[in-house]
């Protein structure tokens, strides 16, 4: 696990945004880990009110953070967890995610926060969610990228930057 080099960043006031969390429903410990991380980083940057959706598993996150971007969000946070096996289900469900994920934010131009999980064990899982012990916090850094994206892009259109 790297953790090492993470941005030092401030929280500011990101009140204005309008934001949707999508999260999958595998792996439900981590998920809300994840899910109280990015409570914590709205609750730092003042976002009221997030729109939160839940779906069966990663593989469903990307067509639902589709339609949350069409549906005028200004960043859509995503979190799910993978877990490899003995199978090359792991490598599918992961590209899948990250390549639906990717484009969702390509074609709408709304940052999306990436909080897929990519792990080899549940340990890993665990160590990444946030929990009492856990040595990163995901779900806090996703959110956290999503918003300053957000905030570099309302900079960007409004010609401020």
């Amino acid at each position: 696990m790297s953790g090492a080099g993470a941005p030092t960043t401030e929280a500011f006031d990101a009140s204005g945004l309008r934001v949707a969390v999508v999260a999958a429903s595998w792996h439900v410990t981590v998920i809300d880990g994840m899910l109280a991380g990015a409570q914590r980083a709205f609750a730092d940057y003042n976002v009221g009110n997030p729109t939160i959706v839940r779906v069966p598993g990663a593989f469903e996150l990307p067509v639902v953070a589709n339609e949350l971007a069409k549906a005028g969000y200004d960043a859509v946070i995503a979190f799910g967890v993978v877990i490899r096996g003995g199978t090359p289900h792991f490598d599918y469900v992961c590209n899948a995610a990250t390549d639906g994920l990717n484009r969702v934010g390509l074609d709408h131009g709304v940052p999306i926060g990436f909080g897929v999980l990519t792990c080899d064990n549940d340990e890993q899982a665990l160590d990444r969610a946030g929990l009492p012990g856990s040595k990163e916090d995901k779900g806090y850094e996703a959110t956290s990228a999503a918003l300053q994206t957000a905030a570099v892009l309302r900079a960007i259109r409004t010609r401020s930057v």
